[in-house]
């Protein structure tokens, strides 16, 4: 009976010595298919989670190694760093869900039905609708306002095209703003017919309009950003980066980040301005754990759909058109000095060659003294054939997949043989060794597996064009998934904590339903995001 006895006593001495002897951790993840993207690209079967962070990672289970009260096992699953949207509109995304969505609509008419049918439920004086796009309709011309006149006599009508770089407005938001036939806005346009305004307003008069309509309240503010964040989180993006915003809404994000009532991280490109210049001047850059405030998003030209991007040449359908220069150079030469003494970085639109260009030059005056400043051009969309090559680990290119695959029914209209130059993605990375990709949401559709399929088959999702849209330009999938996530914290000098799945990094990773690494290229689109964990914390389950 003492033998027993002492038999027993050992095994449970022994139990609890090795029990007491393994680390307490989070989490263990075992047995899924895991794509690091460290530098080797190496894949690994199992993780440990302590405090938000990876502590271990490796190609044999890790559940034996440490005590967690949490142990998912994957059954092979797919899991992913999480996803960095690089280009973005995070906060406008939030604002859509309560505006009317023109987005797939076929024509002005269908535009104004769906109107009608939103003042039928919604009790309002003023109608703002996002989305349509005039290349979709059977009359691909701008449209005028005079319909909108006739159903909407005592409403404000503000209608954003899906690009956010034109308006169509009631006649009544022309009044209101002071807009008529000789108003004159720097960096846009008022289109006329008849010698009166049309109601359609290109990039720099859409600010006087801007200025009458309603202020948000902190209300409808807080909500856009729960409401995108809830968005982002489904289609497994844990930072986003949002090109453009007011200090007004980051303090509202900073402060939300610290209740813990936002949790998203998000590298917030500050809308340019001298005020906001000199604010930044005085307060430097600002890090927390979830929110980066260290650069500027500057305005250099339009896009391209509205024939605003800036070209070297006239548009092929628009001969006497080369777009519209949003900021002028000198005050880009300006922002550029102001932005690099600062130590900060610049983040400038550039869709047309000839903004390319500029940027490209003027970046390289004010950076050839400075180490690493990682300054990016944001879309890089039409670049002159010779001058790839002033691409380099300096000056970056922000590129959006998606945007060839929605262009180009048309671009070659715009551009004529320039569209060789167009949404050329490997000449870009060949020169710079580096891009990031984003989706330009609510732009673009939210989900990145459209990007990922658009920047590896550079197809639409019918499978349009068979071949693929100028494939030699297409990148790898590896270089696409880099593209989304370590190449992104990258950009936004984030990638010692993020980005890759590597001990000391945060837990940010997306648990998928299929294998976009390795299924047939065709399924990636209909890729679903099954977990989401955001430091290591559950965010999204499907």
């Amino acid at each position: 009976m003492k033998s027993i006895n002492s038999k027993l006593f050992f095994f449970i001495a022994v139990f609890l010595i090795i029990s007491f002897g393994k680390n307490e951790v989070d989490l263990v993840v075992i047995n899924a298919k895991i794509y690091t993207v460290n530098d080797q690209f190496s894949i690994a079967k199992s993780m440990a989670i302590k405090n938000g962070e990876i502590i271990d990672i490796d190609i044999d289970n890790l559940d034996s190694k440490y005590n967690s009260k949490k142990i998912i096992d994957l059954a092979g699953q797919t899991i992913i760093p999480g996803i960095i949207d690089s280009h973005c509109h995070f906060y406008n995304l939030g604002l859509d869900q309560q505006v009317v969505d023109l987005r797939e609509t076929k024509s002005f008419e269908e535009i104004i039905q769906r109107l009608k049918n939103y003042e039928l439920k919604n009790d309002t004086d003023v109608i703002l609708g996002r989305g349509w796009d005039q290349n979709d309709w059977d009359k691909k011309s701008f449209p005028v306002n005079t319909k909108l006149n006739e159903e909407f006599k005592d409403k404000l009508v503000v209608l954003e095209r899906i690009d956010g770089h034109a308006y169509i407005v009631n006649d009544n938001v022309l009044q209101l703003s002071g807009i008529d036939k000789n108003t004159l806005v720097r960096g846009g346009l008022v289109l006329l017919k008849d010698d009166k305004p049309t109601g359609v307003l290109i990039d720099g008069p859409m600010s006087l309009v801007d200025q009458v309509l309603p202020e948000k309240t902190l209300n409808e503010k807080i909500n856009a950003l729960k409401q995108a964040e809830d968005i982002c989180f489904s289609y497994g993006l844990t930072t986003v980066d949002d090109a453009g915003l007011s200090t007004n809404i980051t303090s509202i994000i900073d402060s939300l980040h610290k209740s813990n009532d936002l949790k998203i991280k998000i590298y917030a490109m500050i809308s340019v301005s001298r005020k906001n210049i000199e604010k930044f001047k005085k307060e430097g850059i600002y890090k927390s754990k979830k929110l980066n405030i260290r650069s500027f998003k500057v305005y250099g030209d339009g896009a391209l759909g509205s024939r605003g991007a800036v070209l070297k040449n006239p548009y092929c359908d628009d001969p006497h058109n080369y777009g519209i220069l949003r900021t002028s150079t000198e005050d880009l030469k300006f922002y550029a000095k102001e932005i690099a003494n600062m130590g900060f970085q610049m983040n400038t639109h550039a869709i047309g060659d000839s903004t390319v260009s500029v940027l490209l030059n003027e970046y390289k005056k004010v950076l050839h003294a400075i180490d690493d400043p990682r300054w990016r051009i944001e879309h890089s969309q039409v670049v002159d054939a010779n001058e790839f090559e002033l691409y380099n680990d300096k000056i970056l290119p922000s590129i959006q997949p998606t945007h060839a695959t929605s262009d180009m029914y048309w671009a070659y209209d715009r551009l004529g043989d320039r569209i060789k130059g167009a949404y050329a993605f490997k000449n870009l990375l060949k020169s710079s060794g580096k891009v990031a990709l984003g989706t330009d949401f609510p732009v673009e559709k939210v989900n990145p597996f459209h990007t990922f399929y658009s920047s590896v088959e550079r197809k639409d999702l019918k499978g349009y064009p068979e071949n693929g849209f100028q494939m030699e330009n297409s990148l790898s999938r590896e270089e696409t998934l880099k593209g989304m996530t370590i190449w992104g914290a990258y950009f936004n000098f984030e990638d010692h904590e993020k980005g890759s799945l590597e001990i000391g990094k945060s837990a940010d990773f997306v648990v998928l339903n299929q294998n976009i690494m390795e299924i047939e290229a065709e399924l990636i689109p209909k890729t679903e995001v099954v977990y989401t964990f955001l430091d290591g914390e559950l965010v999204y389950s499907r």
